[in-house]
């Protein structure tokens, strides 16, 4: 038995040939996101041939990741920040003008397009979300998209985090209460104040009520419910009657927590089709007749479960994407009326899937009797028995992983590491118990998962205990550093990417709004920092308490545009393990901000990881290698962009 072949971080990591594809409302067009000049852009083609392919945006700095067709199927709309600032900007593209530029709608610097909705019932317009007028406070706007001109709905009365746009006009606002409960309120035009609909427990929700979504006809609102229940279900709450009912549920399964959208709708009327939900696998559960029998016929098309759906306005051209462990976005174009259906693309065709390692779900008991959901990924082709392992820890901590394709994970098993991802107490989508056991517990049960979880793998033979690795981005940096400052003698190696060392200037330095969004998450889990008591509570959970247990081998990788964990979470760990001596490798990309999107910066971060861990765990290394710009083709000339 033997590994097999290396694939380069550069096949791995590489931007996608094609991916995120989607139809247009008439079911005329197709778009998706493709190289131009090393950076993903939106392309457009018909929906019956590649001929007259055209990429429509120009962005050679970063990549496009968000865009939409609206209404018209003239204009696109896509998302764009600078360097990672996530100064979101909405741009606009005329497809029937392809000398055009792209049209910068929300032109206002060091402002943020915090909600952004193709509103149902209202053809040609968008609603806006902006901190134009204060930097810590969104009002809403409503956008003409064809002429520009932006519309003040309501300014922010001082504590609203998030708005609502009913069809007919009618605005609701969610915010947070002083103890951190989430609260929507009715807005009254007349007088410009707001009057409470219905309070959510703030903790059940550490970020927020989602779905939280208005029902087509503006008379309730459907939202993800685990009143009386662990785990979370579909329902209604009637904004006339304050009346809630159940409107779908899985006996077993959460509903799809953020940034997974749990229901699935139409394009324009809004009316739901589909419910997700998410245990060691997908399952998607149906609401309207039509979507069930598309559901049943897409279904038999790839392996794996079904990720994004897109269909025309009328329901009969449909795209569909695939999750798969071992094959990453496989895409389908299916036709409902003919039957006929067709691979659009896979979106990595130089990965052969039959060397990829898959992922399988485990259970692992924590010290209390805890039942903790992780994932085990085995490299292919050796005895899963004493191998080195890497511990990949996921961020938020408000998040979980999911049976999916992970580039990085596939890296390390095909280096010969065994890969275990933990969903550690605090993760979201397994009830409400497990996400509120994390309250009080960073640096404590949480961590203790994560070691419980390395004793099982050691237990249970897959793993070799003196060869262990840690490696996590945001709060799984920050768990990548508690783990060689609390336990150091259990790693030997660890990776932290963009982690935070010192939680209460991490709290301290989020943006504005952000931080009137904290009371029901980081407030309510690990505490104020505005407290001295807490504030000393939370220096001793923090990794820069106790720099001088360092003994592990460390990697630090940092955006400098970082708003969220700004640089000097990072700056100050690598100076006081350099002040006394301590080799750190430190990696500091200028043009990043919160995890890395450029491609040539994931391969030089990849390249990097890959040897640091190959020297101290004894995996293998693949080499050095020179980046490809594989994404600089000789394709269409772009005639859009900004």
């Amino acid at each position: 038995m033997a590994l097999p072949d290396i694939i380069t971080v550069e096949e791995l990591f590489g931007p996608p040939a094609r991916s995120n594809a989607t139809v247009s409302p008439d079911g005329t067009r197709i778009a998706y996101l493709a190289p131009w000049r090393n950076r993903l852009n939106v392309w457009v083609r018909g929906v019956d041939s590649e001929d007259g392919a055209r990429c429509v945006t120009a962005d050679e700095t970063r990549s496009v990741v968000d865009y939409h067709w609206t209404d018209d199927p003239r204009w696109l709309i896509y998302l764009q920040d600078s360097g990672g600032d996530e100064n979101w900007h909405v741009y606009r593209i005329d497809l029937d003008d392809p000398g055009s530029p792209a049209v910068d709608l929300t032109p206002f610097p060091g402002v943020r397009t915090w909600g952004f909705e193709l509103p149902v019932g209202r053809p040609g317009k968008a609603i806006v979300q902006l901190n134009t007028r204060a930097v810590g406070e969104i009002d809403v706007h409503e956008l003409d998209i064809a002429t520009g001109e932006l519309t003040l709905l309501a300014q922010n009365p001082g504590q609203v985090m998030l708005w609502l746009c009913a069809p007919d006009g009618r605005l609701y606002a969610q915010s947070l209460t002083a103890d951190g409960d989430i609260e929507v309120s009715r807005w009254d035009d007349a007088t410009g104040e707001l009057s409470s609909v219905v309070v959510f427990d703030g903790a059940d929700y550490p970020l927020g009520v989602s779905p939280l979504q208005l029902t087509p006809d503006g008379t309730g609102l459907w939202f993800s419910s685990n009143r009386d229940t662990d785990r979370t279900r579909l329902a209604r709450f009637d904004l006339t009657t304050g009346v809630e009912t159940e409107v779908d549920s899985h006996p077993s399964f959460d509903l799809a927590p953020p940034p997974y959208p749990s229901l699935i709708t139409h394009p324009r009327t809004g009316e739901l089709r589909g419910v997700r939900y998410f245990g060691e696998r997908q399952v998607i559960q149906t609401l309207d007749p039509h979507f069930a029998e598309v559901l049943e016929k897409v279904q038999t098309l790839a392996a794996g479960d079904v990720g994004g759906v897109s269909s025309d306005d009328g329901g009969r051209r449909w795209i569909v994407s695939f999750i798969n462990d071992r094959d990453p976005g496989v895409t389908f174009f299916y036709d409902h009326t003919t039957g006929e259906s067709r691979q659009l693309f896979r979106s990595h065709p130089g990965l052969d899937p039959e060397v990829m390692a898959p992922m399988a779900p485990v259970t692992i008991p924590a010290r209390d009797g805890l039942s903790i959901p992780s994932y085990l990924t085995l490299p292919v082709g050796v005895e899963p028995a004493g191998l080195p392992l890497v511990l990949d820890v996921h961020g938020g901590p408000w998040a979980r992983d999911i049976w999916m394709f992970d580039p990085s994970v596939q890296l390390l098993a095909n280096r010969g590491y065994a890969v275990l991802q933990v969903n550690f107490r605090g993760s979201t989508g397994y009830g409400k118990a497990h996400t509120r056991a994390a309250i009080g517990e960073f640096a404590g049960t949480m961590h203790d998962d994560l070691i419980d979880a390395v004793n099982w793998a050691v237990e249970q033979g897959y793993a070799d205990r003196d060869r262990v690795g840690i490696y996590g981005g945001s709060y799984g940096g920050y768990a990548a550093l508690v783990a060689v400052t609390f336990t150091p003698d259990v790693f030997a190696a660890s990776i932290d990417y963009c982690g935070i060392s010192d939680l209460a200037n991490f709290m301290r330095t989020m943006p504005p709004a952000v931080r009137a969004m904290m009371a029901n998450n980081w407030y309510a889990y690990v505490g104020d920092p505005a407290d001295p008591a807490q504030e000393a509570d939370m220096l001793a959970r923090s990794p820069i308490s106790r720099v001088d247990d360092i003994r592990t081998p460390l990697m630090v990788v940092q955006g400098a545009n970082d708003v969220r964990v700004v640089q000097a979470e990072s700056d100050n760990i690598v100076a006081s393990l350099r002040g006394r001596g301590v080799e750190v490798e430190y990696m500091v990309k200028d043009d990043e901000g919160h995890g890395f999107l450029n491609p040539e910066n994931q391969i030089d971060m990849y390249h990097a990881a890959e040897a640091f861990l190959a020297r101290h765990l004894g995996g293998r290394d693949g080499g050095p290698k020179d980046p490809v710009d594989a994404a600089d083709t000789a394709g269409p000339v772009p005639v859009g962009g900004r």
